[in-house]
């Protein structure tokens, strides 16, 4: 279980700076993801900019109240098998958003849940973060580098492990796109604006 998914940084408030940074690189109108989602504030950042929004979390309460937001899916993704399949596969957006969650198991099926072309934008507590407050859990912590490596197939626009001041806490963040294999002839790199 997750210690960090009844935090006060699940509930509704403003997207994330990392989230709001990174979001100019998802696909006009394209289709997001938000695992975790609790109330929906990453949902309704994304939703505001015209894109079809997804959410999916364990919590009833929390599933009612994004559901204004868009699509939303009330499952254990951590005790029952991943719920967005069709036709066998993971179903795939154009983006996938995590905050404040961690559950390894799901890193694969996160890559495959993005189309190609489709970006990462994941931020959640590190090593270190026991010092200062919940979760302290190692289960519930990032290693150091450890997105770089779990992600090492996408193309890495933006990675960060680190302390912020305001709260305090530790975190590891990274914006990372799946290669597009159809464009992988073009003669230009894909240009990622920072």
């Amino acid at each position: 279980m997750d210690e960090s998914s009844a935090a006060p940084a699940h509930a509704l408030g403003p997207a994330s700076s990392w989230v709001q940074r990174w979001s100019h690189l998802v696909a006009r109108h394209g289709s997001v993801l938000d695992i975790a989602c609790g109330q929906g504030r990453h949902m309704q950042w994304f939703a505001e900019r015209g894109h079809a929004v997804t959410g999916i979390d364990r919590a009833a309460d929390a599933v009612q109240a994004a559901r204004s937001f868009g699509e939303m899916v009330l499952a254990d993704i951590e005790n029952a098998p991943w719920p967005l399949i069709q036709s066998g596969q993971a179903r795939q957006f154009d983006a996938v958003i995590v905050t404040n969650y961690l559950w390894r198991p799901l890193f694969e099926v996160m890559v495959q849940s993005l189309a190609p072309g489709g970006v990462l934008i994941y931020e959640t507590f590190a090593q270190g973060h026991e010092t200062v407050g919940k979760p302290s859990n190692p289960e519930f912590l990032l290693r150091p580098n450890e997105l770089l490596t779990a992600f090492k197939s996408l193309h890495v626009v933006a990675f960060e492990d680190g302390f912020l001041d305001l709260p305090p806490r530790f975190v590891q963040r990274i914006a990372a796109v799946r290669p597009d294999f159809i464009d992988e002839t073009r003669q230009t790199p894909a240009r990622y604006t920072l």
